[in-house]
């Protein structure tokens, strides 16, 4: 897919619920296949997952891709030569924060309209939970962009550290797009 560029209209269909999934360069990456795949079993739902590279070290595309869900990277939007070092990792929270737009994931959270509902779920390490930017940067979303905020949450991390900053449970966040949408089991 890396030769076609993300174009948002061609991803709708009508009469669908459309989650559009960005996965960050958090360690809780990892659980973007199960997500994707249990919110597959829901009628009407499609997904579209939007990785950042940093977020690829921790699952395969074609782990998502196998389901029928297209990844959108930072290629199918950029020129192949720019270069990012970049879930909500600290990394993506500043750059929602501040308003940077240098890849596809932060530059479709910037053109999305304010009226569409957004969910950030923080995960990173306590250390960088706990820095006095994150919280300046989580009152931004909160406050000015109006994002729906869920967790982080306490326990231990993969880093071994045992604090907050794990992502919400797999499971919860699944719930809150079923809750959100009112969403029904296949049958």
């Amino acid at each position: 897919m890396s030769n076609v560029s993300f174009v948002a209209e061609k991803e709708r269909e009508q009469g669908f619920t459309h989650v559009l999934f960005i996965t960050t360069g958090s360690v809780a990456s990892v659980k973007a296949p199960l997500i994707v795949q249990e919110l597959l079993n829901y009628k009407k739902v499609k997904v579209t997952v939007v990785a950042t590279k940093a977020s690829l070290a921790f699952y395969s595309k074609s782990d998502v891709e196998t389901a029928g869900v297209s990844v959108w990277v930072d290629d199918n939007e950029w020129s192949p030569g720019y270069k990012i070092v970049a879930p909500c990792s600290a990394n993506t929270l500043a750059k929602i924060a501040s308003g940077i737009c240098d890849n596809l994931a932060t530059s479709l959270l910037r053109a999305l309209a304010s009226t569409t509902p957004t969910y950030v779920f923080p995960a990173m390490n306590t250390l960088m939970y706990e820095h006095p930017l994150t919280s300046e940067h989580l009152r931004i979303v909160r406050e000015v962009l109006r994002y729906n905020v869920v967790g982080p949450i306490g326990k231990a991390l993969a880093c071994g550290d045992i604090g907050i900053g794990a992502m919400t449970e797999w499971g919860d966040i699944v719930q809150t797009v079923v809750d959100r949408f009112q969403l029904q089991l296949n049958e």
